[in-house]
């Protein structure tokens, strides 16, 4: 096959990317590093709007059989419950899924990836390393190193989205600016059934607790828990089962140790592609943004990345239409800007409020916004990335 599209990375940006173009008899070929999909938790989080985008090719049917329908998000105090509760019905009207879908991320690959391979048009290589990019005023290319050995292949044009250490925004020359967060974020899960113990608990909540914060996430059969270390100690001494288990009894004092399945640190960044584009060649999802976690925008929004850059090669190569490939960065960079990565630092920047009376007015603002149906509204617009990306087609 001759590919039209070449993409790195086969994680769900890429393989959205290839899905749309696919579907539309656009020839695509996509190079992963990996032997295999990764199996890792990652993120976890989908929201209404990328269900809406997923939903015609039949990916959402398939997640929502093997994920967890969470109706409402709360914000929460740890352990007397005083809580504000986001009720995503709101936005029945304004989307097909008023409501955020709890599914790991390696599911979603694997459903996306099975559909690329029903496509014709659609070609997959594991265990072939993207390790250049160039692009010339008819074509784009990308090195490939497989099996020991280098080759180029060419296409009309590509696409990076081969995650936050991309060799093809480096090989580009293309900044990367921002920071890393000071602490280090500890993902352990657990088997445990906090819905037992936790009275009024949402699938997805926010917790403060006595000099700290955490986080919980309800997936099929297991909770994901974001937990940090206590003042004083070092993360290697969080790190032991003596450590996590100490965490975890703050969330419910059980008698007895939890069933930790998983324990992972790592570090948050919060950085920007200085472009999108060089020529022929686009960045999408963490290879052009990374950002906070903490409320789950930014896998998200790399598939929002995916499909309206992927809607515009769709023009170029078959209407011949190029003039809307500039309108890719001048529509999805801002957003990820002001509205993905800024919600994302200030839900991270609320949850690591120390102080109690700033937490009681913070908390106090939230339960009057979630009680207010014309704020609760607005708010849950912009949280569910709706209002983003409305602001984007706005941007002609």
């Amino acid at each position: 096959m001759n590919p039209e599209v070449l993409i790195a990375g086969a994680g769900p940006v890429g393989l959205s990317a290839a899905l749309v173009l696919g579907s539309s008899g656009v020839r695509v070929h996509v190079y992963e590093a990996a032997d295999i999909l990764p199996n890792e938790l990652r993120a976890s989080t989908f929201h209404p709007p990328t269900l809406d985008m997923l939903a015609p090719y039949g990916v959402t049917a398939a997640m929502l059989a093997q994920g967890l329908i969470c109706p409402h998000w709360q914000v929460r105090m740890h352990p007397s419950g005083d809580r504000a509760v986001f009720d995503l019905s709101v936005l029945a009207g304004e989307t097909d899924h008023p409501y955020r879908l709890q599914c790991e991320q390696s599911k979603l690959a694997a459903i996306l990836l099975d559909k690329v391979r029903a496509l014709e048009t659609v070609e997959v290589s594991f265990a072939s390393r993207v390790i250049g990019a160039a692009t010339t005023d008819d074509d784009a290319s990308f090195t490939v190193e497989q099996n020991g050995a280098r080759r180029e292949v060419r296409g009309r044009y590509a696409i990076g989205a081969d995650g936050a250490r991309s060799a093809v925004r480096e090989a580009l020359g293309i900044g990367f600016e921002g920071d890393i967060y000071p602490e280090t974020t500890i993902l352990a899960t657990t088997t445990f059934p906090f819905e037992t113990r936790l009275e009024g608990i949402s699938n997805v909540s926010y917790c403060w607790k006595a000099g700290g914060t955490f986080s919980l996430l309800r997936l099929p059969g297991l909770w994901r828990t974001s937990l940090y270390a206590r003042d004083g100690k070092t993360l290697e001494e969080t790190l032991t089962d003596d450590g996590i288990q100490d965490l975890m009894h703050d969330i419910v004092p059980l008698p007895g140790p939890f069933e930790v399945l998983e324990r992972r640190p790592y570090r948050i960044h919060q950085r920007l592609a200085a472009t999108y584009r060089q020529g022929r060649v686009f960045l999408a999802g963490d290879a052009a943004h990374l950002n906070s976690p903490s409320g789950g925008m930014g896998m998200n929004g790399g598939i929002h990345d995916a499909f309206n850059l992927a809607a515009k090669l769709v023009a170029a190569l078959r209407k011949g239409d190029e003039r809307g490939l500039d309108l890719y960065e001048a529509q999805r960079r801002p957003i990820a800007q002001d509205a993905i990565i800024a919600q994302a630092h200030q839900n991270r920047t609320r949850m690591q409020e120390r102080d109690p009376e700033r937490r009681k007015r913070l908390l106090a603002d939230l339960q009057a916004t979630s009680r207010d149906p014309a704020k609760l509204k607005a708010y849950m617009l912009r949280t569910s990335m709706i209002d983003g990306l409305r602001r984007a087609a706005a941007i002609q």
